[in-house]
């Protein structure tokens, strides 16, 4: 599997670590996703709510990615009724300087779609 970079000849390379979270973060809505729970934890139909044009599989198999890669946690409140959340792990939180000036640069440097 690549992971987006080529082997130089030169001096300029890519950044394997950078590209593979690229890769992993690039992925349509998990970004996005990620950019919600910035805020705390939230439900799945408060995840559904918050990311417009996300189906309810796509925004499971997104939460189940995220999960695994180690930066959301999805916990379980026994009921009743059982309720279920999703919030941040440390290292999910870890992301946040970047997410903020990512996004601090795209209102900045990038045009309006809306």
């Amino acid at each position: 599997m690549s992971d987006g970079c080529e082997k130089a000849h030169d001096a300029r390379s890519c950044d394997g670590a950078l590209a593979h979270a690229f890769g992993f973060l690039g992925k349509r809505w998990n970004g996005v996703l990620l950019s919600v729970l910035i805020s705390g934890p939230a439900s799945f139909t408060e995840l559904r709510r918050a990311v417009v044009g996300i189906s309810d599989s796509v925004l499971s198999e997104r939460l189940s990615e995220l999960t695994k890669a180690g930066l959301v946690q999805r916990s379980v409140e026994e009921g009743p009724p059982v309720s279920v959340a999703y919030q941040l792990t440390p290292s999910g939180q870890g992301l946040l300087p970047a997410l903020n000036e990512l996004s601090n640069w795209a209102r900045e440097n990038m045009p309006s779609t809306s």
